[in-house]
């Protein structure tokens, strides 16, 4: 964040923050709390599509002429405003599906987009907007998914292209918080076919663990506005109404936190928006 100097001192100026997800609705469920904080603080928020997410389910009530993709993108300008989005961008690729699906080979897809290329669609969105902050996800996508992996590189080399080197984040899952919550729930006779320690589409467990992040967002007084952000996406029956499904408390426990790492910050997780 950078700074002004007035007649009472250095005062910092609010930041623009520039997400970059892989699909409509990845924005709602991982970092749609701390939209809404800093927003409501006052900060620029800008967030970015890398797909149209063309992959994802089909709703019963698709009206003739109308895709999928073009429910999707509404259902994100919706949950935008909820959360107090300033700004949606779509970089146009095409959805590449789960892993060994079809349309990972898609010349058009995310998933087999040149590096360079993407990471210029989305360096010169960060240089219009003069971005102080880039936030993208973990090297494996939290959970391998090929678009979610694929924004890792493109937001690390879009701020080496941008004119002015932004910071990175990455916004990923506590693996040891949700192991923590899974045990608790097992213990309590819940069963659960979800388990963090379990491989991901990429063969590797659920996100980071926590010795391995810097930032613990609370977003526990914007719950209300992340699920009626959740909810904007309702094309998604299946993800969507699963979290929706939760009792409050469970989803207190799931959603009320979201986390963050910055490659090569120091070992140790501090409280709070993370700019």
């Amino acid at each position: 964040m950078r700074a002004r100097l007035d007649a009472v001192g250095i005062i910092p100026r609010m930041a623009t923050i520039v997400f970059l997800h892989a699909h409509p609705d990845d924005e709602a469920s991982s970092t749609s709390g701390t939209i809404a904080l800093a927003a409501a603080e006052g900060h620029r928020v800008v967030v970015v599509f890398a797909t149209n997410g063309e992959h994802g389910e089909v709703p019963d009530d698709l009206a003739p002429g109308e895709s999928v993709a073009a429910r999707r993108r509404t259902e994100a300008e919706k949950a935008a405003a909820v959360a107090g989005t300033a700004r949606v961008v779509w970089l146009g690729y095409s959805d590449s599906g789960m892993q060994g699906w079809e349309g990972n080979h898609n010349p058009d897809s995310f998933h087999q987009a040149d590096l360079d290329e993407a990471a210029g669609r989305l360096a010169r969105i960060l240089d219009e907007e003069d971005a102080d902050v880039v936030v993208g996800y973990d090297w494996h996508g939290n959970y391998g998914h090929p678009d979610h992996v694929k924004v890792h590189p493109v937001v690390y080399r879009a701020a080496q292209l941008a004119r002015r080197r932004p910071r990175v984040l990455e916004v990923t899952m506590n693996r040891d918080a949700a192991r923590a919550e899974y045990q608790r729930m097992a213990a309590q006779g819940v069963q659960s076919d979800w388990n963090p320690d379990s491989p991901g589409d990429d063969g590797n467990g659920i996100g980071l663990s926590e010795a391995e992040l810097h930032f613990r967002v609370d977003v526990g007084r914007m719950l209300d506005l992340k699920r009626a952000a959740l909810a904007c996406h309702a094309s998604q029956v299946t993800d969507i109404g699963m979290l929706l499904s939760m009792p409050d408390e469970v989803f207190a426990r799931f959603m009320g936190v979201e986390w963050f790492r910055e490659h090569g910050r120091p070992i140790g997780v501090t409280d709070g928006l993370p700019f």
